[in-house]
């Protein structure tokens, strides 16, 4: 049936396939704690558990992902319904970028990955745990625009003074859990469509790139740390199978690069992108991308 079709479009189409199957699982488990944190989260709560010192907020934060894990593919929904919940910037950041790395399964992956050593596993949670204190810090500091895109300002603007008049808490079971579902189904086919767009958008990249063009830029330790970034933005793997992607060049790159490509993808890859300028300010995105890059890039060069 597809065989006149060129192999380029067919090789394209089974990397997009593998990508939305593989993503859409934690895309669907993301939205679901988004809906159950829009009903069981509320201001009151937030201002109850987080420390009032901005520091300690953050260190929660960047922490979080060890009991509450969840995979990059369904991050920013849930960072999203924090920052709409009160959960100041800073403290939803850091957890947003710690989250993806710090989840027991993705270190035991890499633990795996890299001959059941855990020398690895343990440079990636150390890296994550730097990059977010350090962005963590520049939010809650330094970083004084909005975050938030208009539109996202005003949804949070009318919901305000509903979610104040009507307790979702106070409903029956049955209702809470029917409103847990709607916001998840509206959630899921509202984020759901970037994700499309950004591995269609990965596949295009990894079929019609010239991968092994950049490969051969590799021979200096800058150019292998910035090759291993670019190769982490254009893959978009998820974070529990990046790891054996990355073991395979560790003879090619060397340990450095290889930390930054398992440090950087899971905080930035093109389907977080996409989800991100759905909820966030693009200035904001490139900014913290931008710092998020050039903390990766330095921890790499001094491991």
């Amino acid at each position: 049936m597809f065989s006149h079709l060129p192999n380029s479009v067919l090789q394209m189409s089974m990397i997009f396939l593998s990508i939305v199957i593989e993503a859409l699982p934690f895309v669907l488990l993301g939205c679901i704690i988004s809906g159950a944190l829009h009903v069981y989260l509320t201001p009151d709560r937030v201002r109850k558990i987080l420390p009032k010192n901005k520091f300690l907020s953050i260190l929660i934060g960047s922490t979080m992902g060890i009991f509450f894990p969840s995979c990059e593919c369904g991050i920013v929904p849930i960072v999203n319904q924090f920052v709409r919940k009160d959960v100041p910037a800073y403290t939803a950041f850091a957890f947003m970028l710690t989250a993806p790395i710090i989840n027991p399964i993705v270190l035991f992956s890499t633990f795996i990955a890299f001959g059941n050593s855990w020398k690895f596993a343990l440079l990636r949670a150390l890296g994550s745990l730097i990059v977010a204190i350090i962005v963590g810090s520049w939010l809650a500091y330094f970083y004084k625009k909005p975050i938030l895109t208009q539109q996202a300002m005003q949804d949070l603007s009318c919901n305000v003074d509903h979610h104040h008049l009507e307790q979702t808490t106070k409903l029956p079971l049955k209702k809470q859990i029917g409103s847990l579902l709607d916001h998840s189904l509206d959630e899921f086919f509202d984020t759901g469509r970037y994700l499309i767009i950004g591995a269609l958008l990965s596949a295009n990249m990894q079929t019609y790139l010239p991968t092994q063009w950049i490969l051969t830029l590799g021979h200096t330790k800058i150019l292998a740390i910035l090759v291993m970034i670019l190769l982490a933005i254009i893959l978009s793997l998820c974070s529990e199978a990046d790891a054996f992607i990355g073991s395979s060049l560790l003879s090619l790159f060397g340990q450095g690069p290889v930390v930054a490509f398992l440090v950087f993808g899971p905080m930035v890859d093109i389907k977080n992108l996409l989800m991100m300028k759905r909820y966030f300010n693009g200035k904001f995105i490139v900014s913290m991308v931008s710092l998020v890059a050039m903390i990766v890039f330095v921890y790499a060069w001094v491991v």
